[in-house]
């Protein structure tokens, strides 16, 4: 057993029966619910600009700690209602959080951030330190509502980088916009098809590659129209 983060004991395995190379466990990977939930930016700079940014998106309750904040992070705080506190960081405004990203360009303030979200069992992110991460942020692709993310437990974010701009060539706006539509469909499968092996037959049709390829062909409508007849002939035989 070996600490891989401070204060968090994490198990080794062999990557292969019989050899000396031994792996930490693997990061566990998740989309987190963030809207309405207090989330604690600490810093002032570019940095702390982007993650604010993409937390307020994701609809988190935000709080910064600064005593020096950019013009860009004081005009995102004025747009958005995110409390903005222009202090030097205490361990009281981490207070509640769920969690807490530092960002500062200071290595004691950040250190300081993640012991005391270590002792108050808050999730944080030390912005270039993977050794004071509870989690690290993926690359990202993103289309509408569909999400992509790369991550490489922190050991070279400009590899993920690297594979995000791949999938972003492969992936474009109607995969997002194709979703849009499934979900349409899925909701009216559930309600018009009783039976879990005929929804889950159908919703293998709709989401296959010749559907999505009819999609964009045809379009929205066309597609619609298509799968609402399939929805139709599966309610139709779940009913014979």
């Amino acid at each position: 057993m070996i600490d891989i983060l401070p204060g968090t004991p994490r198990i080794l395995y062999p990557i292969r029966p019989g050899d000396g190379i031994m792996c930490a466990m693997a990061k566990y990977p998740i989309f987190l619910e963030l809207r309405g939930r207090r989330v604690v930016v600490v810093g002032g700079g570019a940095v702390a600009v982007r993650k604010a940014e993409a937390l307020l998106e994701a609809g988190a309750r935000l709080v910064v700690v600064t005593a020096q904040a950019s013009d860009a992070l004081t005009s995102v705080c004025a747009r958005s209602g995110a409390e903005l506190i222009r202090s030097k960081y205490s361990k009281q405004y981490i207070a509640e959080a769920v969690l807490v990203i530092a960002a500062t360009n200071d290595a004691r303030t950040n250190e300081q951030v993640y012991r005391d979200c270590q002792e108050l069992e808050i999730l944080c992110n030390v912005v270039d330190s993977p050794d004071l991460c509870d989690f690290f942020v993926p690359a990202l692709v993103k289309r509408g509502d569909l999400q992509i993310a790369i991550g490489t437990g922190g050991y070279c974010p400009a590899y993920a980088g690297h594979l995000r701009k791949t999938i972003e060539a492969l992936i474009g706006e109607e995969h997002g916009r194709f979703l849009s539509e499934l979900e349409v469909a899925r909701r009216q499968i559930l309600e018009a098809v009783p039976s879990p092996a005929d929804r889950k037959s159908l919703l293998g049709k709709l989401v296959d590659n010749e559907s999505f390829e009819y999609f964009k062909a045809n379009g929205p409508t066309a597609w619609r129209e298509r799968a609402e007849n399939l929805v139709r002939e599966h309610a139709t035989r779940s009913e014979d």
